[in-house]
């Protein structure tokens, strides 16, 4: 449901039908003005991806698991920046928390794939948001 919601989305932002009809997609005008974590969903659509590869490749239903549940934590986070871009601590914590996890997977095993891919675009994550946070407005909460 929420991959329609988006494709809807998606169809008619920046539409003029949208902003003054009193249809159905009304509802959508006040997402269609928001700017939308493309990072964020891609950044989630990797991890989630990735679970599935391992099991696939692996049979690793702890893989398929986690990938399912960061993936789930990081689209939702993704989506909370979509709507305010000063929320990003369900984003932040996520990245922080598989760099924290993938991080140390990879100094055990000193392989790339997939600890040290995950780690290091989590790292790049965690700087993003950071970054995010540091610019926020003086007057803002």
């Amino acid at each position: 449901m929420f991959v329609y919601v988006l494709m809807v989305q998606l169809a008619f932002s920046n539409s003029s039908v949208l902003q003054e009809s009193d249809s159905y997609f009304n509802s959508f005008a006040l997402v269609s003005n928001m700017s939308v974590d493309w990072l964020g969903y891609g950044y989630a659509t990797l991890i989630a991806s990735g679970g599935v590869v391992g099991y696939a490749k692996a049979g690793s239903v702890p893989s398929l698991a986690a990938g399912l549940l960061f993936g789930g934590l990081a689209g939702f986070g993704a989506y909370q920046i979509s709507n305010d871009p000063n929320n990003v601590w369900v984003s932040l914590g996520t990245s922080a928390a598989l760099t924290g996890i993938m991080g140390k997977r990879f100094y055990g095993s000193r392989k790339f794939m997939p600890a040290g891919l995950m780690a290091g675009v989590s790292l790049l994550m965690v700087g993003k948001l950071s970054l995010a946070l540091l610019q926020k407005p003086a007057g803002s909460s």
